[in-house]
């Protein structure tokens, strides 16, 4: 099969490592390298086990650390033929002897260093990073979070001031809002079901709607008052306090800062502990010079870290942010 995407450098270089690794092993004496490991192919005698298919698809980004990767998939097939193809270069690129090459070795040596970093951080994440964890971050947050308060509310929208007075008092008098909404409402977001917005935080709504809705009651009739769409009328149908956050809803926020803050907490130690000297000048900003843009973020596969850098603080709007309600 052929090859159907470039391959970086470091890529090729993960290879070579992993091919050098298995070359030091007997071919009869092949152990699984995880437990109930399956193999599913051989390539010249070593077998490729479904863990080492499983990598290459965590790596690639298709599928999740711990998400199950079903061997009769087609993606499970399209990374395992991926797999083989990197073993047999590899082998090609040792029988040419490309690995002598001190460039090579320095290149090899490196990608050696990025995945032991790379499992030193997974160990240290994988034990700080527990339920307890997760659950005492979530209830430390809950209680310093602010729950705003949701309104609902239905409206009518109109062309004139006249018209809206005219729509309050009929309202006022006991005219089903449904049927006005739907006879005399331009706002044809709203007027097929009652003029119902939902409910919704001022704070989403144009500035007309936060001032109207200032202190009111549930009951009251708002408005008549000038829109960008027209004059709206609203009745308040409820309001409550916002709903918290779920704890399921904020694990993978959660997950994510107490990952970062462990890797910085490591970076901090290890860096602390040992003598750094950098031998290049920061460059200085000269005014009016053009600046580098911003490169994204690397990939581990691409030579980058394995995680982003660590946000300065803890995540402290774990509070769903309200769906913004239709603009009339």
């Amino acid at each position: 099969m052929l090859i159907k995407r470039a391959r970086s450098p470091v890529w090729i270089a993960l290879a070579l490592t992993l091919a050098l690794a298995a070359c030091g092993r007997n071919k009869g004496d092949e152990s699984p390298p995880e437990p109930g490991d399956t193999a599913v192919a051989t390539v010249d005698g070593h077998t490729v086990w479904a863990s080492d298919v499983k990598r290459e698809a965590v790596a690639q980004g298709l599928i999740s650390e711990g998400e199950p990767l079903d061997i009769g998939s087609d993606l499970f097939r399209q990374r395992l033929d991926e797999v083989v193809d990197q073993k047999l270069l590899a082998a090609e690129a040792l029988k040419r002897r490309l690995d002598k090459d001190p460039v090579a070795q320095r290149r090899l040596a490196a990608a050696r260093e990025r995945i032991l970093g790379d499992m030193l951080v997974e160990s240290v994440v994988e034990k700080a990073v527990n339920e307890n964890a997760i659950r005492g971050l979530y209830a430390e947050q809950q209680k310093l979070s602010k729950r705003s308060e949701e309104i609902r509310a239905r409206q009518i929208l109109v062309a004139s001031q006249a018209e809206g007075e005219a729509i309050k008092k009929l309202l006022s008098t006991g005219a089903s809002f449904d049927a006005l909404a739907m006879e005399r409402s331009t706002d044809a977001a709203t007027r097929f079901n009652g003029g119902d917005l939902g409910y919704f935080t001022v704070d989403v709504m144009p500035e007309a709607y936060a001032l109207a809705l200032k202190d009111v009651q549930k009951g009251a009739l708002v408005g008549p008052f000038a829109t960008e769409g027209g004059w709206a009328v609203l009745r308040i149908e409820d309001k409550r306090l916002e709903e918290p956050i779920t704890l399921e809803a904020a694990r993978p926020q959660i997950v994510r800062f107490l990952t970062y803050d462990q890797v910085r907490d490591l970076l901090e130690k290890l860096r602390g502990g040992s003598k750094v000297k950098i031998l290049t000048a920061k460059q200085q900003d000269l005014p009016g010079a053009p600046r580098e843009p911003a490169s994204a973020p690397l990939t581990p596969l691409e030579g980058g870290p394995t995680t982003p850098a660590p946000p300065a603080a803890a995540p402290s709007n774990l509070a769903p942010s309200p769906a913004p309600a239709r603009k009339p």
